[in-house]
């Protein structure tokens, strides 16, 4: 009886040793398989995972990409110790890879896009963006102090708050603040019906607006914003097709920190009239004004945690400074010096020397792709680093466009992050299906 029990204990052991080992080769694989990968038409990937494990790889388009120099079939078998190298027979396109750790445990997606062998127009110069907002943006709320003196806030029971887009007002769609000034001041103090947007969900409430004693008109007790506009840097253009990226990370409302959907946008050709210098603690900003009387540059498509995107205008496309450069993608980029294209003096783009200190290993799009760190003299002495306005500048390294700076480290302005230019082009390409 006892040598049975102890059996029975020693298989429950092993069931256990078993399950865990499966669990911790599934979770590890998890973590070190990418989520997407990018590669150039011709060019080969290099894998190197260094791992025991063997996956099965399914791919949802046939004839595509080869593994190792053969087709992916869904009989095969990859280790992870060997080196694998990822190729694409097209130009351009995206392929989804399914991943079986041991054949059997559903492990991943991995989604393969695939780029032209082409040249990018790296740029450098500051521009200035606008965006009108795709509806009008809550802020906050206010009470409204009434004819009778009572302070009372309408929107109190609408289920409204900061960071929620206003879509509709009794029906009219909403573009601007104006619109929806009018149709409070149209509705007379009677209930008006409105729909909002909160984190991509809609919903539908009523608010009766109160006249204000201050200014005798009607009011809701929100306050709001539709637009929003700065300095900053362009990346690039396709001068194939004229779409470009800029900034590399999003633009996000001050108050809210809410990413704004574009409803119309555009960028121009900007001046830059001084320079305040970053300190420890305190960023840095290059101090800029709109050229306005001049023809807009291009029109913006996209706003994304990866920066915003558009298409050039044609005619326009003479006054941007570039040069021409392969694609540079994330296993191509290396620890080291590379340098970046800045105008900071409002006149000339400039190139100015970096170091790459870091990469990331991690395997989503993120605006802070690298740890970068500014060593040219010529720069530090003018901007004492990174300043805000140059979120965009071109990355160069090895004759290649790698990516774009994107943020100052606060307490270290000579370093800060950039982005792969890999996450910006998987973006662009967005947007041109958008267009």
């Amino acid at each position: 009886m006892i040598v049975l029990k102890a059996k029975k204990q020693r298989k429950l052991i092993i069931a256990v040793l078993i399950v865990l080992i499966i669990a911790g080769a599934y979770t590890h694989a998890v973590y070190i398989v990418p989520g997407s990968i990018t590669l150039i038409q011709g060019k080969e990937y290099n894998f190197s995972f260094k791992s025991p494990l063997f996956v099965n790889i399914k791919a949802d388009k046939d004839g595509i990409l080869t593994l190792n120099n053969q087709d992916i079939k869904a009989s095969s078998y990859y280790r992870l110790s060997e080196p694998l190298f990822l190729n694409s027979t097209i130009v351009e396109g995206v392929v989804n890879l399914q991943l079986r750790l041991f054949g059997f445990i559903p492990l991943k997606t991995v989604q393969v896009y695939v780029l032209p062998d082409k040249q990018l127009a790296a740029c450098g110069s500051t521009i200035g963006v606008k965006i009108d907002i795709d509806g009008v943006l809550v802020l906050g709320t206010s009470e409204v102090q009434t004819a009778d003196g009572e302070a009372v806030l309408p929107v109190k029971e609408s289920g409204i708050k900061a960071g929620d887009f206003l879509r509709e007002i009794n029906g009219r769609k909403l573009s601007s603040i104006d619109e929806l000034i009018d149709e409070i001041q149209k509705s007379k103090g009677k209930k008006v019906k409105i729909r909002y947007e909160r984190a991509g969900q809609e919903f539908e409430t009523f608010v009766t607006p109160v006249k204000s004693q201050e200014d005798n008109k009607y009011r809701i007790g929100l306050w709001v914003r539709d637009s929003t506009a700065g300095i900053g840097t362009l990346t690039f253009f396709d001068p194939e097709t004229r779409g470009f990226g800029a900034l590399g990370h999003g633009i996000t409302d001050i108050d809210t920190g809410i990413l704004m959907p574009v409803g119309e946008g555009k960028i121009l050709e900007s001046n830059i009239l001084a320079v305040r210098r970053g300190e420890q603690g305190s960023p840095g900003e290059l101090k800029g004004v709109f050229i306005e009387d001049k023809a807009e540059l291009g029109k913006i498509t996209t706003n994304s945690h990866c920066g915003i995107y558009g298409v050039l205008n044609e005619e326009e496309i003479s006054r941007i400074p570039h040069v021409l450069y392969p694609i540079g993608l994330r296993n191509q980029i290396v620890e080291g010096p590379a340098k970046i294209l800045a105008n900071i003096d409002g006149k000339n783009v400039e190139e100015y020397e970096i170091l790459i200190e870091k990469i990331s290993m991690r395997n989503y799009s993120s605006p802070k792709s690298m740890v970068i760190r500014i060593t040219d003299e010529r720069l530090l002495n003018v901007t004492g680093g990174i300043v805000q306005g140059m979120s965009g500048s071109p990355i160069i390294q090895n004759n290649r466009i790698v990516g774009a700076v994107t943020h100052v480290l606060v307490n270290d302005p000579t370093r800060g992050y950039g982005i792969f230019i890999e996450w910006m082009l998987n973006n662009l390409k967005s947007t041109d299906k958008a267009a």
